[in-house]
């Protein structure tokens, strides 16, 4: 489901003009007075929100009512000196809406400059209706309380520190994972775990097309480095097109997939600059993907001891190829009052692959020598605090689903 709304205008704060005072002394030869400084001039802070697709939901909604900003990272609630762009009325948002490099303008505001250590997205709580942050499940169209943690009274806090400098202006992107940050809560309930990240402002990246036969088959692109997501997106549902925006210079592993097909890898693609754009396919030769038999791998996951901040373990289906990459097929977060997780729709068929090369289209061939081979994983499963904990063998859902497939973390 496709939510459309309006984009809010930039509110533009005005910077404060310098102005110097002169003072004349009197009298034969006295001394003038020195000019006193100019006041420093403002610099300006603009702050939007993106997202990568959520897994399973047709509906991610979030109701965002202020961004706080601090110079101090350790400076708590009720200390001196934060500054805020609050949201008038708070405004929801569904988070799915922002794929594809889209952003959501929150707005602006006048900073002093200087280095800023704290930055927080501070949501609004679920009231007695429970419909500030909600979701809706793929396939229905109920909207379900998301519970949220309870700091978002005070701010969820974004890692990552940015200048403000006089008389400029300084723009901020936040990445708001919806696939990792929204999990099962027991019961057929939801929670919220916020995962958001700071990225640049300036839009560059990889695009390009994906066959019109499987844009409502779940496709999902993502950008991977050493096994592990940096960016993803789902494509366009008219067009087919895709962006992975907002990239680091480097090179990256194109990961794409989609229900009841193989998935296909483009190996070493390069970013160049923080404002180049990397194609894989065009609207005229877009990327399409093998059929293929799914299966599932399923299990638990348990924390010794339990997290005293509640979280989220995720588990991890990956391929290595030979003289390649490894990179992750399928993640899943476990529930988070059980711990059981389930990794669907992984593809049986072998991955389909191929180096990147300028000269499209790209061409393809099945990676049988990927290992573990085809139909084959290896699973493991991390949280922040644990050793992450990886399957001694290879899981086979070649001939049959995978169950009982359990991870025991500790620290």
């Amino acid at each position: 489901m496709t939510l459309t709304f309006v984009r809010p205008t930039l509110i533009a704060c005005a910077t404060i003009a310098a102005a110097t005072i002169a003072a004349c002394g009197g009298g034969g030869g006295g001394d003038s007075a020195a000019p006193a400084p100019a006041p420093t001039q403002s610099g300006t802070l603009g702050v939007s929100l993106t997202d990568a697709p959520a897994c399973g939901f047709d509906a991610v909604n979030v109701t965002v009512s202020k961004v706080r900003v601090h110079q101090n990272g350790a400076a708590g609630d009720a200390d001196s000196g934060w500054s805020d762009i609050t949201l008038s009325p708070a405004r929801k948002i569904n988070l799915l809406n922002l794929t594809n490099g889209v952003l959501e303008t929150l707005g602006a505001t006048s900073l002093p400059p200087g280095k800023y250590n704290q930055l927080r997205l501070v949501l609004d709580a679920n009231g007695g209706a429970g419909t500030a942050n909600t979701v809706v499940a793929t396939g229905t169209t109920a909207e379900k309380t998301l519970d949220t943690p309870s700091a978002v009274q005070s701010g969820i806090k974004i890692a990552g520190t940015f200048d403000v400098v006089s008389g400029q202006r300084t723009d901020l992107v936040l990445d708001f994972d919806a696939c990792k940050s929204v999990l099962t809560k027991g019961n057929g309930k939801y929670a919220l775990k916020p995962v958001i990240k700071l990225v640049p402002t300036v839009s560059n990246g990889i695009n390009g097309f994906i066959s019109p036969a499987l844009l409502s088959s779940g496709v999902s692109v993502s950008a991977q480095q050493n096994g592990t997501i940096v960016s993803s997106t789902a494509p366009n549902p008219t067009s087919g097109e895709f962006i992975l925006s907002r990239l680091a210079p480097g090179s990256y592993d194109v990961v794409i997939t989609a229900d009841g097909r193989a998935a296909a890898v483009v190996a070493a693609v390069p970013v160049a600059t923080v404002s180049s754009t990397t194609s894989l396919s065009t609207v005229a030769a877009p990327l399409t993907l093998a059929a293929s038999p799914v299966g599932s791998i399923a299990g638990s996951v348990t924390m010794t001891p339990a997290s005293a901040t509640g979280e989220a373990a995720y588990v991890s289906a990956r391929q290595t190829f030979a003289a390649g990459p490894t990179v992750v097929i399928k993640y899943a977060g476990a529930d988070l009052a059980t711990g059981v997780y389930t990794l669907n729709n992984l593809p049986v068929a072998a991955p389909q692959y191929a180096t990147y090369s300028a000269t499209l289209p790209l061409t393809f061939s099945a990676a049988t020598t990927a290992t573990p081979g085809a139909g084959q994983y290896s699973v493991s499963a991390a949280a922040t605090g644990y050793a992450t904990q990886t399957r001694a063998t290879a899981v086979d859902i070649a001939t049959q689903n995978a169950s009982n497939i359990n991870f025991a973390l500790v620290p």
